[in-house]
Order: structure tokens, then C-alpha cells, then sequence
């Protein structure tokens, strides 16, 4: 389930844990960085990606209306506020470097376990 998200580039990611009440520090997440990028650059975006861990989500979206296609990069990892801007700054700047947009993140971890009967 999703525990954080933002896509306000202003909001701290301090302030997106903070008031994240079904997230757990000391648990691993899944951090998302939702991207817009130009189709022929999306390549070597998830390829420069990959060398720091993350790989695309395997959805496909149709291209937004600037002409961007949506890409999702992800891994896994021990999710705190300081890691998160570093890991969102850099998202941003993968985009930027390649003509496109880093819309936002988020952050998954597993829900709570229920008993079944």
C-alpha cells in the first residue's frame, strides 16, 4: 500500500514522513519517482537508473499532453527523509539532463496483515 507521497516540489520530504501514519522506518519500501520523458530518451533514463538500483515499473501510459511519456522508476530501500530528497533531487536532475519532468514520488510498503479464518 501507499504510506507517502508527494508531488509538490516545495513540500520537504521531512514533512511528507511526518505525516505519514502507516509508514515504518524500519522497514523496507518501495520509492517511486513518477517521471515524464521525452519516448527516445526513456532508453537510457532507466539505463542510468539501473546503475543506482532502480528498474521501470512495468506500466505504460499513453503520453501526456506535452508530448512526455510517463515513466515510474523503483528499488528498494530503508526509507528516511534524507535519503528521500537526495533520491528525489536526483530524479529530478536524471530528468532534467534528458529533456523531461519528475512529477513526484511515493512510497509503498506492505499493509497490514490480517488473520484469515
Amino acid at each position: 500500500m501507499v504510506v507517502a507521497t508527494s508531488f509538490d516540489d516545495a513540500e520537504a520530504c521531512s514533512a511528507v514522513l511526518a505525516r505519514a501514519t502507516a509508514w515504518q522506518a524500519d522497514a523496507p519500501a518501495v520509492l517511486r519517482h513518477h517521471l515524464r520523458i521525452p519516448a527516445v530518451q526513456i532508453e537510457q533514463v532507466c539505463a542510468i537508473a539501473a546503475q543506482d538500483g532502480y528498474a521501470p515499473a512495468a506500466r505504460v501510459d499513453a503520453p501526456s499532453a506535452d508530448g512526455l511519456q510517463p515513466v515510474v522508476l523503483q528499488r528498494v530501500q530503508l526509507l528516511d527523509a534524507l535519503h528521500c530528497s537526495q533520491e528525489r533531487s536526483r530524479m529530478a536532475g536524471l530528468a532534467q539532463r534528458h529533456d523531461g519532468t519528475a512529477d513526484g514520488w511515493d512510497a509503498l510498503q506492505p499493509g497490514p496483515v490480517t488473520e484469515q479464518r
